[in-house]
């Protein structure tokens, strides 16, 4: 890995405005929960989730370029970058589940500098109508140990992972305002 990529990664948690909730925190672990709701038909808003090229932030990535991004939508597809400037690649996460007809993905891996860490998460992908548009809701859930403290990494991730639910919303459209409930 480029000390680029990895600077990038571990100092580009920069605040954004609140957006989401770190439901748990605690020495063995975190949870982060977020929802968008989007103008986009569900199942327009299901297929823009599964190309994060078209959404993920390349302040986040290793490449420098979201187009490097894929995710295969099937059990052990992967979630992965490419570096194309050095013949690399990225797992970020593993497909453990999706089933379309629910749009539903789980991915399991731990994301970014988690990755240098004895840690697993679980993220959970949904997409549901809401009136005439979709609500997409994100559930990362991390899990195990590290050198430092884990409940200090929970604000930062959670932000970097909202960051991204609010790049796919911004590419259905925009985020819409859902009467005071959480979300974007």
């Amino acid at each position: 890995m480029r000390v680029r990529g990895l600077l990038v990664l571990v100092g580009a948690f920069a605040p954004l405005p609140a957006q989401a909730e770190v439901i748990a925190a605690s020495d063995s672990g975190f949870v982060s929960h977020h929802e968008a709701e989007v103008a986009a038909a569900p199942d327009e808003a299901w297929a823009a989730m599964l190309r994060p090229a078209g959404w993920w932030s390349p302040a986040h990535s290793y490449s420098g370029d979201a187009v490097n991004f894929s995710i295969e939508a099937a059990a052990g597809g992967c979630f992965c970058e490419a570096i194309p400037d050095g013949g690399g690649s990225v797992e970020h996460m593993r497909v453990v589940y999706v089933d379309p007809r629910v749009r539903t993905l789980r991915l399991s891996g731990a994301l970014g500098p988690l990755q240098a860490e004895a840690l697993g998460g679980a993220l959970t992908m949904t997409v549901e109508p809401a009136g005439t548009g979709a609500r997409i809701v994100w559930d990362y859930v991390i899990g195990g140990y590290a050198r430092g403290s884990i409940a200090a990494l929970a604000a930062p991730v959670d932000t970097v992972v909202g960051e991204q639910l609010a790049r796919l919303a911004a590419s259905l459209g925009g985020p819409r305002s859902s009467g005071g409930e959480r979300g974007f």
